[in-house]
């Protein structure tokens, strides 16, 4: 998957971006470095979660000087900062995406195509209380991946037709 062609809203949306996380990164001693600014122009012109590897393919378009080493510590510092979110999904990838003003959120990958859906963040609040409370349980909704099939490969299993899922039951197809 290739980054789109950047416009003016979106390079004035790139630049907010790596002032802000800039700000972020000095209040806690550290710096802007290369590294850093190419991981992060490549997720804000992703469409859609990105794995290290995809990453890394892009970035050598944004500065071929940066080396997939740099890469994985930048995704790392970014998601400590909680500028990146980091999703497990199935057979041990992970991917990468920038959080927007909403903030983290669980995610849910379809075993069959891959795609991978953004669910809103509260969709597990009712698990993550009852394994609270029955369980003394701490639930982590946002870290790995929902897996199970999405409608078009659930059609496709069971040769039926089924109602199409609404836009409040599930969020958007990412990837």
């Amino acid at each position: 998957m290739g980054a789109p062609a950047t416009t003016t809203t979106d390079a004035r949306g790139l630049d907010s971006l790596l002032d802000r996380v800039g700000r972020q990164l000095r209040e806690r001693g550290e710096r802007m470095t290369a590294p850093r600014r190419a991981v992060l122009t490549v997720l804000h012109r992703a469409d859609g979660h990105l794995t290290v590897e995809e990453v890394a393919d892009l970035v050598t378009g944004v500065d071929p000087a940066v080396h997939l080493a740099s890469v994985y510590r930048s995704l790392d510092t970014l998601a400590r900062l909680g500028i990146v979110q980091h999703v497990h999904l199935g057979h041990g990838s992970t991917a990468y995406h920038l959080v927007d003003d909403s903030g983290s959120h669980a995610h849910a990958q379809c075993r069959r195509c891959r795609r991978v859906w953004d669910l809103p963040a509260d969709v597990l609040d009712p698990t993550a209380e009852r394994l609270a409370n029955e369980y003394g349980f701490a639930l982590d909704p946002t870290h790995a991946a929902l897996s199970g099939l999405c409608h078009p490969c659930r059609s496709a299993t069971t040769g039926t037709a089924e109602t199409e899922p609404t836009a409040d039951s599930v969020a958007k197809v990412l990837h």
